[in-house]
């Protein structure tokens, strides 16, 4: 940013403003007893698995793929993967979150300075639960679904969509997120600042001043969790 004004600030959902209160563990092992299969593998082994976002269409198809992937590394090529990715996803409590450390005062700092809205790239049956979990279902200017657009992020399209339902300058509304690729890369092609906090699944490399690193990415402010928001992004 030029001239250091942020008049506007976009928050990015999960694993950013907010994380999941269900334990990973109990959620993998409660998709096999589901599905009725001997349990194999770990939940870090699904989770690396999995590319990208969940396609707000068909996640069963996402999280069946991430089982074949593991099942193969665990010598279990035919198991039933979309047993288990139904297991999986009956399993989840979408209104099971809470703020991320630093999240709520973070949002309470934005605020201050201006407008705040959502951008997700979920779906609203998947993510307006979560909203409602936080408090947040009437607290923000604006939401915008991008899993219910026909472009997802990166895509410019759900940034200009959120900074029309703002009425702001993208280059005075700073998207916060966890994605350097999704988040940073496309809050910047679409003009508007980015501020990066490393996501609680992500183990970021770290540079020379103990700090997270995310080159070759270039965010306007790097964060190590929302709790320094306030202190590092300028208030207009």
């Amino acid at each position: 940013m030029t001239n250091d004004t942020v008049s506007a600030v976009v928050f990015d959902l999960d694993d950013t403003l907010c994380t999941r209160d269900q334990d990973p563990r109990a959620l993998y092992d409660r998709a096999f007893e589901r599905a009725d299969v001997a349990p194999f593998g770990e939940p870090a082994e699904l989770w690396s698995a999995l590319t990208g976002p969940p396609d707000p269409n068909d996640e069963r198809a996402y999280f069946a793929a991430g089982f074949v992937v593991v099942a193969a590394r665990n010598g279990r090529p035919d198991v039933d993967a979309t047993a288990l990715a139904d297991g999986l996803l009956a399993s989840v409590d979408h209104g099971a979150v809470s703020f991320a450390p630093g999240g709520r005062d973070a949002f309470a700092a934005a605020r201050e300075r201006g407008p705040v809205a959502v951008l997700t790239n979920g779906p609203e049956w998947r993510q307006a639960p979560k909203l409602s979990a936080l408090g947040l279902a009437d607290a923000l200017d604006a939401v915008v679904y991008a899993g219910d657009m026909a472009r997802r992020k990166p895509h410019p399209d759900p940034f200009e969509r959120v900074c029309s339902l703002l009425g702001t300058d993208p280059a005075e509304t700073l998207y916060v997120g966890d994605s350097l690729e999704h988040d940073v890369a496309g809050a910047q092609g679409a003009g508007l600042p980015a501020a990066w906090i490393p996501g609680p699944r992500e183990d970021p490399p770290v540079g020379d001043d103990g700090r997270p690193d995310p080159r070759p990415f270039a965010p306007e402010y790097v964060l190590a969790t929302l709790a320094e928001f306030d202190a590092a992004v300028p208030a207009r």
